[in-house]
């Protein structure tokens, strides 16, 4: 079967040879492009709003030259994030808004920043992009093929259940709480006495409608825009993991562009990336305002949330070595 690049190649072969792509007249060195992204979930999330930003944005500042597919639910790999990634490693596709904890499955070191109760609040989390995890991300994305165009953001991550209001570790006792299929949140829920399972987040909402999970982990624009609401009565926020997303480009990709045409899809992404954060940020409180119409919700104060902090802390002991002292460093809120 003749791959995805080497399709594109033959494509783009035709264009020059008949002039023209669409509407668009392709030269040797203004070529034409289809490429295409995939995100994880669905066409009201704010990661699908920044994909498309992203696209109209290639569209405008190329000419036209650059046209970008977006599909939703991980479409392209048959709603399985992890083989998306790998997709996007081998060049099966080209771009993709995937979350850090994604490519922990596939290199346990970029879940650093995934670690429990990591950051308080956005300002540490920030502090610690801006001092070292940024760059710590883009060289760690490298080395697996996949050239990081900046982070975007799912945000913190929240709990659903259908079983009782959580407030403390010992509420989580026996819930059967989906989580990402990656070590150390089998290891997070297990500490904290629940009984976690994984499935890729396309399986979730009938899951919980069937009962075969009592509960889920997930930022509030994914509880918002999948609707979960409507299967499960329970919502705790504790902001217990920070979760940044990958706005990752195939490597051996961008490298075959010309250097305006590189500069074009930094600028683009720069751009889709910020409004994708402040879009977020902006609907988050919005989002826990609705959903606490919906769910009766928790909001933990922080001798709650110290109970959690000191339940899992032993977790990191044995993960740092997991990580390595780059990333631990690179990730740490202590700048």
């Amino acid at each position: 079967m003749m791959s995805k690049r080497l399709r594109g190649a033959v494509a783009l072969l035709a264009c020059l040879m008949l002039g023209a792509c669409g509407s668009v007249t392709a030269t040797p060195d203004r070529p034409v492009y289809t490429w295409d992204m995939t995100v994880t979930v669905g066409e009201s999330s704010t990661w699908y709003q920044a994909a498309e930003r992203f696209a109209e944005t290639l569209s405008r500042e190329s000419g036209g030259r650059m046209k970008l597919r977006i599909f939703t639910g991980e479409q392209l790999s048959a709603g399985d994030p992890a083989a998306g990634v790998e997709q996007l490693m081998n060049g099966d596709k080209d771009f993709s808004y995937n979350s850090t904890i994604i490519y922990a499955g596939i290199d346990p070191r970029f879940g650093a920043i995934n670690a429990p109760f990591l950051y308080r609040d956005y300002d540490e989390a920030d502090r610690a992009l801006q001092g070292g995890a940024t760059a710590a991300y883009e060289k760690l994305s490298s080395e697996i093929g996949v050239k990081m165009l900046g982070f975007g953001e799912s945000g913190f991550r929240q709990l659903t259940n259908n079983v009782r209001p959580v407030s403390k570790p010992a509420d989580l006792a026996g819930i059967k709480v989906r989580i990402p299929g990656i070590g150390m949140f089998t290891d997070i829920f297990r500490g904290l006495g629940a009984n976690p399972t994984t499935m890729n987040f396309s399986e979730v909402f009938t899951s919980l409608q069937q009962g075969t999970i009592e509960g889920q982990e997930n930022p509030m624009d994914v509880i918002s825009s999948a609707g979960l609401a409507e299967v499960q009565p329970h919502l705790t926020v504790w902001n217990y993991v920070y979760d940044p997303l990958i706005l990752g480009m195939n490597q051996d990709l961008f490298r075959s562009l010309s250097p305006a045409d590189r500069k074009i899809v930094e600028k683009a992404a720069a751009d889709a990336n910020s409004f994708q954060i402040e879009t977020n940020r902006g609907l988050e409180q919005q989002q826990i305002d609705e959903q606490s119409k919906l769910m009766k919700t928790t909001e933990l104060t922080d001798a709650q949330l110290a109970r959690f902090r000191a339940t899992v802390r032993p977790l990191y002991e044995s993960y740092e070595p997991v990580w390595g002292p780059a990333m631990v460093r690179a990730v740490s809120p202590e700048r």
